[in-house]
């Protein structure tokens, strides 16, 4: 039988990453539920902790209590592009993932064919030279006031998770989705957060192995320019006000 421990960071493990003791069973190669095992009637096999290993960077000695390290390599987590693409002249181009493509970005990430569908150009800027650049278009509201939907993003690619800024904006692939948002990695937690500028999107915790790849937002491309100035809005501010004080003096003026 288990000791206590291994039981106790087994059964945190499965709830901490959110899974239901069926669905965990399923994706670890356990049949029915991991009910059994983590009341400690069946043997946590080899082959179960090798699934942890493999699909979620589980130390097999932090699960048998022999150390504090939950996640193997997690300051090394690689983040690093799975594809690089090169135009005919064999110079590497800035592929542009747009909304729809989007969606199908996180399953074909290292299909260099996938790749090919998608538009790509060389912005001859100083600015975009020695490092891998992708542009990413907004979905959502998340990132507002700074990020506009249908707006993209220019983002420069980054090896590792170590080199995330707090101040800094990005664009994040996880296993299923894209989306933009500002990365904090705290100390003493294995946990990464993902925090929306727009304050009505709480922010929330996932972890290193979920992130497949993470650029750095360097500038935007946005449409629709008009010359309102902050000014501008400034004086519609104030003058909506006074319309709306006229209307109550004018309320209370009737009753």
């Amino acid at each position: 039988m288990e000791n206590e421990l291994t039981l106790k960071r087994f059964t945190d493990l499965r709830r901490e990453l959110g899974f239901t003791q069926a669905d965990f069973a399923a994706l670890i190669g356990v049949s029915n539920t991991t009910a059994d095992i983590e009341r400690g009637r069946t043997k946590l096999s080899g082959k179960v902790v090798l699934e942890l290993l493999k699909q979620f960077k589980i130390n097999p000695l932090w699960l048998f209590g022999e150390s504090d390290e939950q996640y193997l390599e997690t300051s090394r987590t690689s983040v690093i592009p799975k594809v690089v693409t090169v135009d005919s002249a064999n110079r590497e181009n800035m592929v542009l993932v747009n909304a729809k493509a989007a969606a199908g970005y996180p399953q074909n990430i290292s299909d260099t064919s996938w790749y090919q569908q998608l538009p790509a150009f060389d912005l001859p800027i100083p600015e975009f030279r020695n490092a891998t650049y992708r542009g990413f278009q907004v979905e959502g509201d998340s990132m507002l006031p700074n990020l506009h939907p249908g707006e993209w993003v220019l983002a420069r690619a980054i090896e590792h998770i170590d080199y995330v800024s707090a101040n800094k904006m990005y664009v994040v692939v996880l296993q299923d989705s894209i989306m933009v948002k500002k990365v904090e990695k705290r100390p003493n937690s294995n946990n990464i957060t993902l925090i929306s500028l727009n304050e009505t999107y709480p922010p929330y915790d996932i972890k290193p192995f979920q992130i497949q790849e993470i650029w750095e937002v360097s500038s935007k491309i946005t449409f629709n320019v008009d010359a309102t100035t902050d000014n501008g809005l400034l004086r519609q501010l104030q003058e909506s006000m006074k319309e709306l004080k006229d209307q109550l003096q004018h309320v209370k003026k009737v009753n």
